[in-house]
Protein backbone atom coordinates (compact mmCIF):
# COMPACT_ATOMS: atom_id res chain seq x y z
CA UNK A 1 0.00 0.00 0.00
CA UNK A 2 1.66 3.27 -1.08
CA UNK A 3 1.82 6.30 1.17
CA UNK A 4 -0.32 8.49 -1.06
CA UNK A 5 -3.19 6.00 -1.00
CA UNK A 6 -2.93 5.67 2.78
CA UNK A 7 -3.08 9.45 3.11
CA UNK A 8 -6.22 9.64 0.94
CA UNK A 9 -7.88 7.04 3.15
CA UNK A 10 -7.08 9.14 6.20
CA UNK A 11 -8.58 12.22 4.57
CA UNK A 12 -11.71 10.29 3.58
CA UNK A 13 -12.27 8.85 7.06
CA UNK A 14 -11.65 12.16 8.80
CA UNK A 15 -14.01 13.97 6.42
CA UNK A 16 -16.79 11.52 7.23
CA UNK A 17 -16.15 11.92 10.95
CA UNK A 18 -16.08 15.70 10.66
CA UNK A 19 -19.47 15.82 8.96
CA UNK A 20 -20.97 13.56 11.63
CA UNK A 21 -19.44 15.56 14.47
CA UNK A 22 -20.65 18.88 13.09
CA UNK A 23 -24.11 17.38 12.64
CA UNK A 24 -24.42 16.42 16.31
CA UNK A 25 -23.64 12.68 16.19
CA UNK A 26 -22.59 10.73 19.27
CA UNK A 27 -18.85 10.38 19.83
CA UNK A 28 -18.87 6.59 19.80
CA UNK A 29 -20.71 6.63 16.46
CA UNK A 30 -18.13 9.00 14.96
CA UNK A 31 -15.24 6.81 16.09
CA UNK A 32 -16.92 3.62 14.89
CA UNK A 33 -17.61 5.11 11.44
CA UNK A 34 -14.02 6.26 11.01
CA UNK A 35 -12.60 2.87 12.05
CA UNK A 36 -15.01 1.01 9.73
CA UNK A 37 -13.97 3.10 6.73
CA UNK A 38 -10.27 2.53 7.43
CA UNK A 39 -10.71 -1.21 8.03
CA UNK A 40 -12.61 -1.49 4.75
CA UNK A 41 -9.46 -0.23 3.01
CA UNK A 42 -7.42 -3.09 4.52
CA UNK A 43 -5.52 -0.96 7.01
CA UNK A 44 -4.73 -3.27 9.97
CA UNK A 45 -3.83 -0.70 12.61
CA UNK A 46 -6.31 2.11 13.20
CA UNK A 47 -6.59 4.25 16.33
CA UNK A 48 -9.27 6.93 16.60
CA UNK A 49 -10.02 9.21 19.52
CA UNK A 50 -12.72 11.87 19.28
CA UNK A 51 -13.91 14.56 21.64
CA UNK A 52 -16.50 17.27 21.25
CA UNK A 53 -13.92 19.63 19.75
CA UNK A 54 -11.56 17.40 17.79
CA UNK A 55 -10.76 14.06 16.14
CA UNK A 56 -7.42 12.26 16.45
CA UNK A 57 -6.68 9.53 13.91
CA UNK A 58 -3.58 7.35 13.40
CA UNK A 59 -3.07 4.81 10.62
CA UNK A 60 -0.30 2.23 10.25
CA UNK A 61 -0.01 -0.40 7.56
CA UNK A 62 2.06 -2.58 9.86
CA UNK A 63 5.05 -2.97 7.57
CA UNK A 64 8.56 -2.15 8.90
CA UNK A 65 9.33 0.47 6.25
CA UNK A 66 5.95 2.23 6.42
CA UNK A 67 5.44 5.50 8.27
CA UNK A 68 2.54 6.04 10.65
CA UNK A 69 0.10 8.76 9.63
CA UNK A 70 -1.39 10.80 12.46
CA UNK A 71 -3.78 13.68 11.96
CA UNK A 72 -5.76 16.02 14.18
CA UNK A 73 -8.98 17.65 12.96
CA UNK A 74 -10.42 20.43 15.08
CA UNK A 75 -14.21 20.82 15.20
CA UNK A 76 -15.13 24.47 15.68
CA UNK A 77 -18.92 24.35 15.81
CA UNK A 78 -21.74 21.83 15.88
CA UNK A 79 -25.43 21.83 15.05
CA UNK A 80 -28.17 19.24 14.69
CA UNK A 81 -28.63 17.63 11.28
CA UNK A 82 -29.98 14.09 11.60
CA UNK A 83 -30.23 13.74 7.81
CA UNK A 84 -26.47 14.08 7.36
CA UNK A 85 -25.81 11.62 10.20
CA UNK A 86 -28.09 9.09 8.54
CA UNK A 87 -26.44 9.64 5.16
CA UNK A 88 -22.94 9.14 6.57
CA UNK A 89 -24.09 5.94 8.28
CA UNK A 90 -25.42 4.70 4.95
CA UNK A 91 -22.21 5.77 3.23
CA UNK A 92 -20.00 3.87 5.70
CA UNK A 93 -22.04 0.69 5.21
CA UNK A 94 -21.90 1.07 1.43
CA UNK A 95 -18.16 1.77 1.49
CA UNK A 96 -17.51 -1.27 3.68
CA UNK A 97 -19.53 -3.73 1.61
CA UNK A 98 -18.83 -2.62 -1.97
CA UNK A 99 -15.77 -1.84 -4.07
CA UNK A 100 -16.37 1.91 -3.91
CA UNK A 101 -13.12 3.80 -4.56
CA UNK A 102 -11.67 6.45 -2.27
CA UNK A 103 -12.08 9.14 -4.92
CA UNK A 104 -15.74 8.26 -5.47
CA UNK A 105 -16.21 8.18 -1.70
CA UNK A 106 -14.85 11.71 -1.38
CA UNK A 107 -17.25 12.89 -4.08
CA UNK A 108 -20.20 11.39 -2.20
CA UNK A 109 -19.08 12.98 1.07
CA UNK A 110 -18.77 16.38 -0.58
CA UNK A 111 -22.33 16.08 -1.89
CA UNK A 112 -23.59 15.17 1.58
CA UNK A 113 -21.65 18.02 3.18
CA UNK A 114 -22.90 20.53 0.60
CA UNK A 115 -26.55 19.62 1.20
CA UNK A 116 -28.26 22.69 2.59
CA UNK A 117 -30.44 22.52 5.66
CA UNK A 118 -33.95 23.92 5.76
CA UNK A 119 -34.29 27.53 4.74
CA UNK A 120 -34.91 30.15 7.46
CA UNK A 121 -38.65 30.55 6.69
CA UNK A 122 -39.18 26.81 7.12
CA UNK A 123 -37.21 26.88 10.40
CA UNK A 124 -39.36 29.76 11.64
CA UNK A 125 -42.54 27.87 10.85
CA UNK A 126 -41.23 24.78 12.62
CA UNK A 127 -40.20 26.77 15.69
CA UNK A 128 -43.61 28.44 15.88
CA UNK A 129 -45.45 25.12 15.60
CA UNK A 130 -43.28 23.59 18.32
CA UNK A 131 -43.80 26.52 20.66
CA UNK A 132 -47.57 26.68 20.26
CA UNK A 133 -47.89 22.88 20.50
CA UNK A 134 -46.06 22.70 23.82
CA UNK A 135 -48.07 25.64 25.09
CA UNK A 136 -51.22 23.65 24.33
CA UNK A 137 -49.78 20.57 26.07
CA UNK A 138 -49.14 22.55 29.25
CA UNK A 139 -52.71 23.83 29.53
CA UNK A 140 -52.74 26.88 27.32
CA UNK A 141 -55.80 27.89 25.36
CA UNK A 142 -56.16 29.43 21.94
CA UNK A 143 -55.01 32.87 23.04
CA UNK A 144 -52.05 31.40 24.92
CA UNK A 145 -51.00 29.41 21.86
CA UNK A 146 -51.13 32.53 19.73
CA UNK A 147 -49.13 34.39 22.38
CA UNK A 148 -46.56 31.61 22.50
CA UNK A 149 -46.33 31.78 18.71
CA UNK A 150 -45.46 35.48 18.90
CA UNK A 151 -42.97 34.96 21.72
CA UNK A 152 -41.18 32.07 20.04
CA UNK A 153 -41.04 34.00 16.76
CA UNK A 154 -39.29 36.90 18.48
CA UNK A 155 -36.94 34.57 20.36
CA UNK A 156 -36.02 32.52 17.31
CA UNK A 157 -35.44 35.65 15.21
CA UNK A 158 -33.04 36.95 17.87
CA UNK A 159 -31.21 33.61 18.06
CA UNK A 160 -30.89 33.62 14.28
CA UNK A 161 -29.27 37.07 14.35
CA UNK A 162 -26.95 36.09 17.21
CA UNK A 163 -25.82 33.06 15.22
CA UNK A 164 -24.81 35.40 12.42
CA UNK A 165 -22.67 37.35 14.90
CA UNK A 166 -20.90 34.14 16.02
CA UNK A 167 -21.62 34.59 19.73
CA UNK A 168 -21.35 31.58 22.01
CA UNK A 169 -24.32 29.33 22.69
CA UNK A 170 -24.86 30.47 26.29
CA UNK A 171 -25.36 34.10 25.29
CA UNK A 172 -27.67 33.11 22.44
CA UNK A 173 -29.93 30.98 24.63
CA UNK A 174 -29.87 33.45 27.52
CA UNK A 175 -30.87 36.47 25.44
CA UNK A 176 -33.43 34.55 23.35
CA UNK A 177 -35.21 33.13 26.40
CA UNK A 178 -35.12 36.52 28.09
CA UNK A 179 -36.79 38.11 25.07
CA UNK A 180 -39.41 35.33 24.89
CA UNK A 181 -40.24 35.87 28.57
CA UNK A 182 -40.49 39.63 28.10
CA UNK A 183 -42.89 39.22 25.16
CA UNK A 184 -44.98 36.78 27.19
CA UNK A 185 -45.18 39.28 30.07
CA UNK A 186 -46.23 42.08 27.73
CA UNK A 187 -48.98 39.93 26.26
CA UNK A 188 -50.20 39.06 29.74
CA UNK A 189 -50.03 42.71 30.85
CA UNK A 190 -52.13 43.85 27.90
CA UNK A 191 -54.71 41.15 28.63
CA UNK A 192 -54.20 39.26 25.38
CA UNK A 193 -53.40 36.07 27.33
CA UNK A 194 -54.78 34.74 30.61
CA UNK A 195 -52.09 32.28 31.75
CA UNK A 196 -48.46 33.27 31.37
CA UNK A 197 -46.93 29.94 32.38
CA UNK A 198 -47.81 27.92 29.26
CA UNK A 199 -46.76 30.83 27.03
CA UNK A 200 -43.27 30.99 28.55
CA UNK A 201 -42.85 27.21 28.58
CA UNK A 202 -43.88 26.90 24.95
CA UNK A 203 -41.63 29.73 23.80
CA UNK A 204 -38.43 28.38 25.41
CA UNK A 205 -38.98 24.72 24.49
CA UNK A 206 -37.06 25.04 21.21
CA UNK A 207 -33.89 25.82 23.19
CA UNK A 208 -34.01 22.75 25.42
CA UNK A 209 -30.84 20.60 25.02
CA UNK A 210 -32.69 17.36 24.35
CA UNK A 211 -30.25 15.99 21.76
CA UNK A 212 -27.23 16.90 23.90
CA UNK A 213 -28.67 15.04 26.89
CA UNK A 214 -29.51 11.98 24.78
CA UNK A 215 -26.07 11.89 23.14
CA UNK A 216 -24.39 12.32 26.51
CA UNK A 217 -26.30 9.37 27.97
CA UNK A 218 -25.54 7.16 24.97
CA UNK A 219 -21.83 8.05 25.08
CA UNK A 220 -21.67 7.25 28.79
CA UNK A 221 -23.41 3.91 28.25
CA UNK A 222 -20.95 3.15 25.44
CA UNK A 223 -17.96 3.77 27.72
CA UNK A 224 -17.05 7.19 26.31
CA UNK A 225 -16.75 8.81 29.73
CA UNK A 226 -14.94 11.98 28.65
CA UNK A 227 -17.31 12.70 25.76
CA UNK A 228 -20.36 11.82 27.87
CA UNK A 229 -19.37 14.13 30.70
CA UNK A 230 -18.53 16.93 28.27
CA UNK A 231 -21.90 16.56 26.53
CA UNK A 232 -23.73 16.45 29.85
CA UNK A 233 -21.95 19.60 31.00
CA UNK A 234 -22.93 21.34 27.78
CA UNK A 235 -26.56 20.35 28.34
CA UNK A 236 -26.46 21.65 31.93
CA UNK A 237 -24.99 24.97 30.78
CA UNK A 238 -27.78 25.31 28.20
CA UNK A 239 -30.39 24.59 30.88
CA UNK A 240 -28.80 27.19 33.15
CA UNK A 241 -28.91 29.72 30.31
CA UNK A 242 -32.64 29.09 29.83
CA UNK A 243 -33.39 29.36 33.54
CA UNK A 244 -31.24 32.49 33.89
CA UNK A 245 -32.86 34.26 30.96
CA UNK A 246 -36.40 33.51 32.13
CA UNK A 247 -35.67 34.12 35.82
CA UNK A 248 -33.92 37.45 35.28
CA UNK A 249 -36.79 38.95 33.31
CA UNK A 250 -39.40 37.67 35.77
CA UNK A 251 -37.43 39.13 38.68
CA UNK A 252 -36.93 42.49 36.97
CA UNK A 253 -40.64 42.61 36.11
CA UNK A 254 -41.56 42.14 39.75
CA UNK A 255 -38.97 44.69 40.95
CA UNK A 256 -40.38 47.27 38.56
CA UNK A 257 -43.85 46.71 39.98
CA UNK A 258 -45.27 44.28 37.50
CA UNK A 259 -47.64 41.50 38.52
CA UNK A 260 -47.12 37.91 37.42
Amino acid sequence: MNKEYQKRILILALYAGEIMMKSGAEIYRVEDTIVRICKACKIPYVECFATGTGIFLSLDNGEPDDDMYTFLKRIDSTSIDLWKISEINSFSRKFSTTDLSVEKGLELLKKIDAKKTYRPPVKFIGACLIGSSFCLMFGGGVTECLGSLLAVTAAYALSFMIDKLKFNNFIKIFLSCALATFVALLLDFTGLTSFIGPVIIGSVTIFLPGVAITNSARDLLSGEMLAGLAGGTEAIISAVAIASGVGLILQLWQVLGGVI
